[in-house]
């Protein structure tokens, strides 16, 4: 699509390039203008410019909201990051030194934000003070790039040849109760509270010393949340099926007991950001500071963020 744009680089007003994701970014000609008091005209004659000298269309114009074509959101995907590091390295080298500066946004899941995001976030902010640090909870698979993220925080991603990253920590799930619920060997079926729909849970599949085994249940509590589901099984409520981490205190406590080892992969929590963008100062950063957090990446360590 943009094969023939490396020889058109010469052609391409770095300034057009620069108004031509302003527009991107605020949807419009009036929106833009308005954001960086700048002549609406000036903004339109420059974008006019940069599509004459590509020869592409970047924008379908029409209606109250200008579209990006395909070609337009390819440019500003490639560009926009570049824009934005070149203008905070200018900023640094005006300040006269080189401290990390600028918005960084991150988007966790759900049980790893209630447990640890929290402080991770403050003390990287102590550490990195001009950084402007944004995190939001999701546990869907956010589109980086259209929602403008910088990072993402997955369990256990898929393949995606657009991201790259590292595992940063792994935990595992055990199936615990109350020391007063007694397991049954008789193969009987178990009280047992289960995350999700109650419909869509089978039998539990479990590692012990003995080998290979499963735990019949009967679901007689359903929750949305792993932290909702330990405070259930803390109360004799019925077993359930819990991340190691979310339950060590309890079982060194002696207020729940493991029962045995849930027989699936472990848990691994991955830091993405996209391939098609320069890493930046900021999220090099960051991770530098997951890995310091999570110097072995264990459940423990995890554990260590739990009151």
């Amino acid at each position: 699509m943009f094969g023939h744009c490396v020889s058109l680089v010469e052609h391409m007003d770095l300034l057009a390039l620069a108004d031509f994701n302003l527009v991107a970014r605020h949807g419009g000609f009036g929106r833009a203008a308005r954001a960086a008091t700048r002549p609406k005209a000036t903004l339109s004659r420059r974008v006019a410019d940069l599509e004459a000298g590509l020869g592409v269309r970047l924008f379908e114009r029409g209606g109250r909201d200008l579209k990006l074509t395909e070609e337009g959101r390819a440019l500003h995907e490639r560009t926009g990051r570049l824009l934005s590091e070149l203008n905070e390295t200018a900023a640094a080298i005006a300040a006269g030194g080189d401290a990390l500066r600028g918005r960084l946004r991150i988007s966790a899941p759900s049980l790893f934000s209630q447990i640890a995001m929290g402080r991770l976030a403050a003390g990287f902010a102590l550490e990195y003070p001009e950084v402007r640090l944004e995190v939001t909870t999701d546990d869907r698979n956010v589109d980086m790039i259209e929602e403008g993220y910088d990072l993402v925080i997955r369990v256990n991603p898929r393949p995606d040849e657009s991201l790259i990253g590292r595992a940063f920590l792994r935990d595992r799930l055990v199936v615990a109760a109350a020391p007063a619920l007694i397991r049954p060997i008789d193969g009987s079926a178990v009280r047992a509270v289960v995350r999700g729909s109650p419909d869509l849970s089978g039998d539990w599949n479990v590692i012990t010393t003995s080998g290979r085994s499963t735990i019949a249940i009967n679901p007689v509590l359903s929750l949305s949340s792993m932290v909702m589901v330990r405070d259930a099984v803390r109360q004799g409520i019925g077993a359930g099926r819990l991340p190691l981490s979310l339950v060590s205190h309890d079982l060194a406590a002696g207020r729940l007991v493991a029962w045995a080892d849930v027989d699936e992969p472990d848990t691994n929590l991955w830091a993405l950001y996209p391939s098609a963008r320069l890493l930046s100062g900021r999220v090099s950063a960051f991770l530098t500071y997951l890995k310091k957090a999570f110097p072995t990446g264990s459940p423990n360590e995890l554990a260590a963020f739990i009151d």
